[in-house]
């Protein structure tokens, strides 16, 4: 663990020592993403994230080899299994070979995501599951509005997994049946209400705008938009419970809790809080000017995955722009995006679009993390009916790099 603060710049003559190149490739890894950079005390001149370049230099020490190649892959690296659910393009991410942008332009909803993603065929899990009300013994705590919606659904999730008989049926069509009632009751969990048959899209939209349908249409693109990303945390997290035989419940309960954190779901929260102190500032072009220049992160922009720009976030934009076009709150989203793209060349991604829409819409910044989850459940069950098809634990082993055993008192 380096010794440096996490925010403590250096010039660029520092960064090509410790990564042993020379200017113009340090310009390169700007260029492609892999740096990010910012205006130095001199004219022209520019400052680096200590951080970010000794993580570069670490990866760069690694080497090729099989053991250190596999220690690395797990932070963004090389593949470590294989996947016939998703693929990332810097266009789009592809749910089995169709894009996700397309699809949400084209109105598909969620439902018919996870119709493609669980390759359910002639089969309509949706059409065969009746949604019920919540079982007495959990309804005080799905429909307590206080709760926090996140938090709400995890401590629900597992006990609806004692109400359902056929868990651990093995039959695909069963699984999938299941993994459409969890879908839905999942979407009721996080807005506090109960489950039924309207498209998922529709039971978030009417439980914050009834009867906006332009805002529903918007929340109906997001979940397209959100539904699979490959190997993300909270999708490792669920395929790796899947692994073991787990129900699909306990692989939903495994992607929440990997989705809480403050590094995954809850960009979130951190990308709208941005456009509220921006509006708290008075000035939100100098606002993001002023963090950038001392080294703090803007959430809700860049992707390491998309270096010249998530299109998610871009359709999600564009769509937000058609329905709220020159609102006082769209002007300044507008005033945000173009400060940040002046003084770092980072472009929204979905995070921070998910975000804007509910600072929009003046919605809390938590429901943006909702319409995340509502989505992404998609993809984890996903994983998780396709993990369990192939009947493999997933155990990756360690390489220990602790203290070495003490030899017994007298051995040679």
């Amino acid at each position: 663990m380096s010794e440096h603060s996490d925010t403590e710049l250096i010039t660029a003559n520092e960064a090509c020592a410790l990564l042993g190149i020379s200017a113009a490739t340090l310009y390169a890894y700007v260029s492609r993403g892999q740096l990010s950079s910012r205006p130095g005390p001199q004219a022209r001149s520019r400052v680096y994230l200590r951080a970010e370049v000794e993580r570069l230099a670490q990866r760069k020490r690694a080497g090729r080899g099989a053991e250190r190649g596999a220690a690395q892959s797990l932070d963004r690296g090389l593949p470590v299994l294989e996947t016939r659910i998703s693929l990332i393009r810097p266009d789009a991410p592809y749910y089995r070979g169709r894009s996700a942008v397309a699809a949400a332009q084209a109105g598909a909803t969620l439902e018919d995501i996870a119709r493609l993603l669980w390759e359910c065929e002639d089969h309509d899990p949706f059409a065969a599951t009746a949604p019920a009300a919540w079982p007495s013994r959990i309804a005080s705590l799905a429909l307590d509005a206080e709760l926090p919606p996140v938090e709400r659904t995890m401590a629900c999730i597992p006990l609806l997994a004692l109400e359902q008989r056929q868990s651990l049926n093995a039959a695909i069509a069963v699984r999938r049946e299941v993994a459409a009632m969890l879908l839905r009751q999942n979407a009721a969990l996080l807005v506090g209400t109960e489950p039924d048959a309207r498209p998922v899209h529709r039971l978030l939209a009417d439980a914050w705008r009834p009867g906006d349908t332009v805002f529903a249409e918007l929340v109906r693109s997001a979940l397209v938009l959100c539904a699979d990303h490959e190997l993300n945390v909270s999708a490792f997290a669920a395929r790796v419970v899947a692994s073991t035989g787990a129900h699909l419940h306990a692989t939903v309960s495994a992607g929440l809790a990997a989705l809480s954190g403050p590094r995954h779901g809850g960009a979130t929260a951190r990308a709208h809080a941005l456009l509220l102190d921006a509006e708290a500032s008075g000035a939100p072009a100098a606002f993001i000017a002023e963090r950038w220049r001392r080294g703090d992160e803007l959430p809700g922009f860049h992707h390491l995955l998309y270096p010249d720009g998530d299109p998610r976030g871009a359709e999600v934009l564009r769509q937000l722009r058609d329905s709220c076009g020159d609102s006082p709150r769209m002007r300044l989203v507008e005033a945000v995006l173009a400060a940040t793209e002046e003084v770092s060349g980072q472009h929204p991604n979905i995070d921070g679009m998910l975000g804007a829409v509910c600072y929009v819409y003046e919605l809390p910044g938590a429901h943006a993390l909702v319409m995340f989850a509502t989505a992404r459940l998609t993809g984890w069950l996903a994983h998780a009916l396709e993990q369990q098809a192939l009947g493999t634990l997933i155990r990756p082993r360690a390489r220990y790099t602790g203290l070495a055993p003490k030899l017994p008192v007298g051995a040679a």
